[in-house]
């Protein structure tokens, strides 16, 4: 047992000064229930009041932190303390403090670092960033340790843009993926998301697949992978690479329907989210003859895409009303928060292609998913895994908690 502070000193900082004092205590040790009961049970004892309470659980080994602050009549405390920590064969540490109570810091920030391996130099990097900006870390917690490894910290003192430029910076370098949010009650509040379908909630792109099926699948792969890079007009692109379809009996949608795969984890996205009341909705460039039945199958409350002409059981190559383009998607984020009463502050935004940046804008976080590199530089995060439902970590939802849903209600 560490026993760090002589006796004496917490006499000489109590005993006749009526000025009020702090005290930290710290226990460390292996985790077992009632360390935490037994030692406010004897803290009640004595004539302090908590100021504040800390504690984490390490691989079985427990850190629990506790201010109180005093004015006198805690001569014997020490010991106290000591017997406690004897008995459950803890270490302990006393600290005593000035007449004030630190303030913590304005302008909280949650800092969430996902990687896979997320190392040690990666880790370092980050805290480096955060030490040079004058911030101050206070507390770190593992959100996850699968499919990714996301570990949350919680940093004070630091300037938003300022922090997240430079950890964008080291995300870069470290090839991890880093987020940084404000702290408050709209991070736990009930949102709205907002999602891109092609190469987002599903692999791959629709209309390529439907290319196969007509024999024109590197002319629109070609045209696709321009568009999504922002070399050209997604509207225009659109209606190109469509007229490329023109002839393709009907029955091919079919076939494509079966064909499509939700992307890795989409399901436990959507599934967690809707058990803690969030709206969902896909906006796709793509078309409702797919969209319409991803939402049936996933319980999505809205929905917006394109829709292919058909005449006489054959694709025509035009789309029939307004084309879902990049700026139809940010319109069809505004319309889906007003009907849902959801503030645009409070909605998600998750994409990959240039079409969705405006989207990814006008959402209050915009997350760019394995995106292209103009797409990541202008979203608010991105994701750069494998895993949709890795973006739970980033909404502050741990592994530990979609598990223990999972368990509790497995339909």
């Amino acid at each position: 047992m560490l026993d760090s502070m002589p006796e004496a000193a917490l006499q000489a900082g109590s005993v006749g000064t009526g000025m009020e004092r702090t005290l930290l205590i710290t226990l460390t040790g292996r985790d077992r229930p009632g360390v935490t009961s037994r030692l406010f049970g004897t803290l009640a004892d004595f004539p302090v009041e908590v100021s504040d309470v800390e504690q984490v659980v390490i691989r079985g080994r427990l850190v629990l932190g506790v201010l109180v602050t005093h004015t006198s009549g805690v001569e014997s405390l020490w010991d106290a303390v000591k017997k406690v920590a004897d008995d459950l064969e803890m270490e302990v540490e006393l600290s005593t403090g000035g007449s004030k109570t630190p303030k913590r810091k304005r302008s909280q920030l949650h800092v969430t670092v996902l990687g896979s391996p997320l190392t040690p130099a990666a880790m370092a990097g980050v805290a480096g960033r955060i030490a040079t900006h004058g911030a101050n870390i206070d507390r770190i917690e593992r959100l996850a340790s699968y499919p990714v490894t996301a570990i949350e910290l919680l940093v004070s003192g630091a300037d938003p843009a300022a922090l997240r430029a430079a950890l964008a910076a080291e995300a870069a370098e470290a090839q991890v993926d880093v987020a940084v949010q404000r702290v408050g009650l709209h991070r736990k509040a009930k949102r709205l998301i907002v999602m891109d379908v092609d190469s987002t909630l599903i692999q791959g792109e629709v209309i390529e697949l439907l290319a196969e099926h007509a024999g024109q699948l590197d002319k629109v792969a070609e045209i696709t992978e321009a568009a999504m890079r922002g070399e050209l007009d997604f509207a225009g692109s659109l209606r190109e690479r469509v007229a490329l379809l023109a002839g393709l009996d009907a029955s091919a949608i079919d076939a494509v329907r079966d064909r499509i795969e939700l992307a890795s984890g989409a399901r436990t996205l959507v599934r967690t989210l809707k058990r803690l009341d969030y709206k969902f909705a896909i906006v796709s460039g793509g078309f409702t003859q797919v969209t319409d039945a991803l939402a049936a199958d996933l319980g999505i409350d809205y929905t917006a895409a394109n829709t292919l002409e058909i005449v006489d059981g054959r694709l025509t190559g035009r789309v029939v009303g307004p084309i879902i383009d990049r700026a139809g998607k940010a319109d069809a984020l505004r319309r889906f928060a007003a009907e849902a009463g959801v503030p645009i502050t409070q909605t998600v935004a998750i994409g990959d292609g240039a079409n969705d940046l405006d989207m990814l804008q006008a959402a209050g976080l915009g997350v760019a998913y394995n995106a292209k590199p103009v797409v990541r530089r202008a979203a608010h995060t991105a994701v750069n895994v494998p895993y949709l439902d890795t973006i739970l970590f980033l909404l502050g939802i741990s592994r530990d908690e979609i598990e223990a849903a999972d368990a509790e209600d497995p339909s």
